[in-house]
Order: structure tokens, then C-alpha cells, then sequence
């Protein structure tokens, strides 16, 4: 028997012209389901409150979560419709429908992460093929727009392919789609598949056939054409569709290919899925399988019509629910993970603002520092510690970092290596793993902390490095960045010659101690005598340890790795890529004083030199942005 949800949760599809709503009493039960036309509100958070105005008295206000899957691209908090005017950040939207959670993803990769949930009624199989058992699986449709996703086997699960394919530029393959070409150049500079395969998309073909006809232009909209096609009583409109057809088996087909998706490739939207069984008699197929060399490649491989009501709807609950899991196992945020695995090394009082916070994220958001203070029962200065002690400027610095974990989208995981795991699914888990620690880094950055270190640096008289062991490497690359910018500079990584590079330090040196633990006792003795010496600390370190405690100065890197079993190598590259941003700040700080040449021999090209150097090297763009401190691209 099906579990009953604890309250309803929302469930939302949003296009170009329908937002459909449903409310998901348990897993897979739609209940209350609406079509709202977005023309007929002036925005999303309208379309949303007449929805709940609709449902019965009391039902609304039970509702705590809810799953939203649109039309474009999902990147950060702000959202912005590709095929309507609608925008809005997520986490003000959550705040204003008094959601605890509001999850927003690509309606494709919602539909993508339904199909493993499809029962074999829900599909109908197109021509051939036969699927592959765990392999990938591709996904398109038309509607106001075309969508594109694929997904990908991961572990016990899937991961499911945010992308924006229907952008890819239109290739014709014979002389009718050479003349859609010729036609929709004159409309638009660049012609995508989603031109064309898409409601749109169906009228601009039909325009282009008329005119390649020679006959006067006829206004139709898509579900006249469509009607007039399927009713065969109109040859350019049965042309147009054709036509469509053909353009979606070749797409399908480019797909395919693409991602080698040998678990079949299935089409939804809201057109294909209504031809019925005109789109298996099409040339749709035939024209997926058109794959010169790779025509036996593609032919094995099965092609499927979505037929499933309230697919995307299914998509969009499993998003939500694992996102729910991964609040409640792991509280789903980089600062909430980051208080738990500090909450040890707190002080008793700044311990129950964690477990507050812990224990109630959302009134922790919401709340002003009065309540935060009184619910935790300590003072308000406590309550700032607290936040300061996190590597957070202060208590809203705090509240951003914890939002932006609370309101994510598809949340970002790690993912086991096993002995199972080919080489190609190795390489993949591995940079997976990486790319995750760095954007996890990225969100415990703290502004005026930075700011200071790179204040430090750039005044410095010498700069001495100090690692031990694996991270002895992050020290010699830090020491050889800087000496390019011309700065005297060191690095020390054998124990037994640090204390005497210490025993020489003079005021104006800064020493820099790069520790993963932050609990080596040869570096804590460095860090005491620079003290004495009058020499400023930097620390790259973990939050809550020895070392950040007694640097001047600590950026915290939070990525702890067992080195006992394993050599380190996510937390290695967080530290080289601290050290990396170090650098840029550095250089731009020091201005024209730091020549080109200098920071090109260091690493570091043209884009993040100084304002005002000169290039050095023919063919580099300084246009570029800065690796790795660019905001959010999600």
C-alpha cells in the first residue's frame, strides 16, 4: 500500500502557453489537476495562487512542498522563461507561497527522470530496436519549444542530462528542407531545430512549403494545420506535417548518436503524442535510421512515443523526493553539512544555535537574530559568533548560503567509486566528485575573509609557505606563482628545516600554512613561533581546527579525505585552486606594479592580469573570465 504524504506536495509542468498543476497525496496519486493558460496571468506567482484558489477550503494551506518543472534553462536562483515573459527567483517564490521546500528543474530533465518510472502501457514503440538494459536513454519533444535531455545509469539510480539541444543549428538532408532553410533564414538569423519542431515551428514550415509553391501566404495556426493534415483533405498541410516528421527522425536520430543512447530514445511533448498513429506511418523512423555508415548502429537502437498522462508530473515528484531525502539524511546544504561536521568543536553555547538551526533550518532562515538568539537560548553576539565561526561574514552572509542550499534545484552529490566501475565510469565519478567539492567550496567562500587574505599577501615584505606531506605540492605551486610576480617567497616542506625558517621571520613577512586537517602539530609549532616573531598567519585549513583558530587570517576549505587509506585528491585540488584565486587577487591588487609577462609565466593568461598590461601573447582573448570565479552557470 502506498504511503500517505504527510501533507500534499505541489506538483507544476510550465510552459509557453499551458501551466498545468496537480497535488500528489502519495507517491504517484494526482489529484486536483488544472490547465491554466499562462496568457491569462500576468505571472508565475499568480498562475500559482489561482490554482490554489481553485482547490478545496483548507487544502492549500497543508501544502509544504512542491516540485516546478519549466520550459528553460534552471542555472541559480533566478529564472527566466526562453518561450514566455515570466521570471522569478526561486527562493522569494518559495517564501511567498510559504513553501519549506520549492524545487524548479527543466521540464525535459523532469520527463527524462520519468521514464524509468513508466509502466510498458505508457509507451508505444516506434519501428525496431530493442533496448539495452542500463544504458543511456535519450529524450525530446515539441511543443512551444523543442526540449532535449538524456539520462544517464548512476549506481541504483539515474542522472538525468540538463541541456538545451534544441538550440542545435537545423541541417536540411533533401530539397524541401533546403527551401525551410532558404525561407527561415529570412526570418531568422540563425535557424535551430526548435524553429521548426515546435507549434511555432509547424507554421513556420507550412509558410516556407507555400512559398516554395509559389502560392499566396494563408495564415494557420498549428492545430489547423495539424487537423487539416491528419484529416487529409489539405495536400501542404499533410506536406507540412511530412515534413515535421521527417526533421524529428533526423534530430532523433542526431541524438541517438550523440549519446550512444542504446536504451532507446523516447519522444514526448505536447504534439507528437497526439499524431497517434499517423507519426508510426510517418517517414519519422526511416528518416532516424538515415544514418549513412551508422544506419545499422541506429536501426538497433528502439524509438518510443511518451503516452503516459502525467509524465513529467511523475519526473518532477522523484526530483523532489530525492531531494527531501537528501535535506533529511544529509540537510541538503553545504552549510548545514559544513555546521554538522564543526558542531564537535563549538563552544557550548554556539553548539545550540547548531542544533537549532540543525533542527529548524527554515524558521533559522526566516527568523530575525532576536528569535534565532531566544530559540537557541543565548545571547544575540553568540548568535554572530556563531555565524562568524562558519567562515560567514555575519548573520546574513549566513542566511544567503543557507537559502541557496534549502532552495536548490537537482542537488549536487558524491558518488562512490566501486570495483565494478569501467575506466570511462571511473574518470567520469572522479571529475563528478571533483566538480562537486569545488562548487561546494565555492559556496564557503567568504567575501571580507578573502579580501583580507589577498590584502595580506600583497603587502607582504616575503611570503613563506609552509605543508607538510601530500600538500607539500600546493606549497612549491604557491611558491612559484608568486615569485613570477616578482614577490620574495618560500616554500617549506620538510619538518625538520621549518622551525629554523621560522626562527627567521621578520614583521613584514606573512607565512602561509596550507594544512587539509589543520591539526599537524610541526605546523601549529611554525604558526607559535611566527606569532613571536611578529609575522602574520594565512591559513588554508579546515573550519573549527587548531590552525584556523590561531591564524590571523583562514579560508576554510572543508573537504575532508581519510589519507590514511588513500592518497588525497579532491581536497589537494581545493587547495590549488585556493591558491590559484589567491594569485588573481594578488595580481589585480597589485596593478600595473605586476607586469603580464609575470602572470603569464605563472599560469595565469591575459583576462587575469592587471587592467592596463600589455599583451604578451599573440591570440589570447582577454575577454575571457576568470576560471573558477565566475557566479553561477545550474
Amino acid at each position: 500500500m502506498t504511503a500517505i504524504f504527510d501533507s500534499p506536495r505541489l506538483i507544476a509542468d510550465i510552459g509557453g502557453t499551458y501551466a498545468r498543476f496537480t497535488l500528489e497525496a502519495a507517491a504517484g496519486q494526482f489529484e486536483h489537476t488544472a490547465s491554466l493558460r499562462c496568457a491569462e496571468h500576468p505571472d508565475f506567482h499568480a498562475a500559482v495562487i489561482a490554482y490554489l484558489q481553485g482547490l478545496p477550503a483548507g487544502l492549500a494551506g497543508r501544502i509544504e512542498h512542491a516540485a516546478i518543472a519549466i520550459a528553460n534553462p534552471v542555472e541559480g536562483d533566478e529564472v527566466r522563461m526562453t518561450n514566455y515573459h515570466w521570471r522569478f527567483s526561486i527562493e522569494q517564490m518559495r517564501q511567498r507561497l510559504g513553501l519549506q521546500t520549492l524545487v524548479v528543474v527543466n521540464d525535459f530533465t523532469a520527463l527524462a527522470m520519468s521514464l524509468p518510472r513508466l509502466a510498458p502501457q505508457q509507451r508505444r514503440q516506434v519501428g525496431g530496436g530493442l533496448a539495452r538494459e542500463r544504458s543511456v536513454v535519450g529524450v525530446l519533444g515539441a511543443g512551444t519549444g523543442l526540449g532535449v535531455s538524456g539520462l544517464i545509469p548512476a549506481g541504483d539510480g539515474w542522472v538525468a542530462l540538463g541541456t538545451e539541444g534544441g538550440h542545435t543549428s537545423f541541417s536540411p538532408r533533401d530539397e524541401r528542407e533546403i527551401a525551410i532553410l532558404r525561407y527561415g533564414l529570412t526570418q531568422y538569423s540563425h535557424l535551430s531545430h526548435e524553429r521548426l519542431l515546435s507549434g511555432p515551428g509547424l507554421e513556420l514550415i507550412h509558410r516556407a512549403l507555400r512559398d516554395h509553391a509559389g502560392l499566396a501566404p494563408e495564415p494557420l495556426a498549428a492545430p489547423e494545420i495539424t487537423r487539416r493534415a491528419l484529416e487529409g483533405r489539405d495536400a501542404l498541410c499533410a506536406e507540412t506535417l511530412e515534413a515535421f516528421c521527417s526533421v524529428m527522425g533526423n534530430v532523433a536520430g542526431n541524438l541517438a548518436v550523440t549519446l550512444g543512447a542504446l536504451g532507446g530514445i523516447y519522444i514526448g511533448g505536447g504534439i507528437v503524442p497526439r499524431l497517434g498513429s499517423y507519426f508510426d506511418r510517418s517517414p519519422f523512423r526511416a528518416r532516424f535510421e538515415d544514418k549513412g555508415r551508422f544506419s545499422d548502429y541506429v536501426k538497433g537502437i528502439p524509438t518510443y512515443v511518451v503516452t503516459a498522462e502525467h509524465a513529467t508530473f511523475v519526473g518532477a515528484s522523484a526530483i523532489l523526493a530525492a531531494q527531501l531525502r537528501s535535506l533529511q539524511a544529509e540537510h541538503g546544504s553545504p552549510i548545514l553539512g559544513q555546521i554538522q561536521r564543526a558542531r564537535d568543536s563549538l563552544s557550548p553555547a554556539e553548539r545550540r544555535v547548531a542544533d537549532h538551526v540543525l533542527a529548524h533550518p527554515r524558521a533559522a532562515l526566516g527568523d530575525p537574530i532576536a528569535e534565532i538568539a531566544r530559540a537557541a537560548q543565548v545571547s544575540q553576539p553568540t548568535v554572530i559568533r556563531f555565524c562568524r565561526s562558519l567562515g560567514c561574514e555575519g548573520l546574513s552572509d549566513f542566511k544567503l548560503r543557507l537559502a541557496s542550499g534549502l532552495s536548490a534545484t537537482v542537488p549536487i552529490t558524491h558518488t562512490q567509486v566501486t570495483g565494478e566501475d569501467s575506466m570511462l565510469e571511473l574518470g567520469v565519478k572522479v571529475l563528478g566528485n571533483t566538480a562537486s567539492a569545488i562548487l561546494a567550496l565555492r559556496e564557503q567562500l567568504n567575501r571580507e575573509t578573502l579580501a583580507n587574505a589577498i590584502a595580506l599577501l600583497a603587502g607582504a615584505g616575503r611570503i613563506e609557505f609552509f605543508a607538510v606531506g601530500h600538500y607539500g605540492v600546493v606549497a612549491h605551486d604557491a611558491q612559484f606563482k608568486f615569485l613570477r610576480f616578482g614577490l620574495p617567497c618560500g616554500s617549506h616542506t620538510d619538518v625538520r628545516l621549518q622551525p629554523l625558517a621560522a626562527s627567521v621571520l621578520k614583521p613584514q613577512d606573512v607565512v602561509v600554512v596550507i594544512s587539509s586537517s589543520g591539526r599537524v602539530d610541526d605546523l601549529l609549532t611554525v604558526v607559535d613561533a611566527a606569532r613571536e616573531r611578529g609575522a602574520p598567519v594565512l591559513a588554508i585549513t579546515a573550519s573549527q581546527s587548531p590552525l584556523a583558530r590561531k591564524a590571523d587570517v583562514a579560508l576554510i576549505v572543508d573537504h575532508v579525505e581519510d589519507v590514511a587509506t588513500h592518497v588525497p585528491m579532491v581536497s589537494r585540488i581545493l587547495h590549488l585552486l585556493v591558491i590559484d584565486i589567491l594569485a588573481v587577487g594578488v595580481a589585480m591588487r597589485l596593478g600595473g606594479e605586476a607586469p603580464l609577462a609575470q602572470a603569464a609565466a605563472a599560469g595565469l593568461d591575459e583576462a587575469t592580469a592587471p587592467p592596463g598590461a600589455r599583451p604578451v601573447a599573440p591570440g589570447v582573448s582577454a575577454a575571457r573570465p576568470l576560471a573558477g570565479l565566475t557566479s553561477h552557470s545550474r
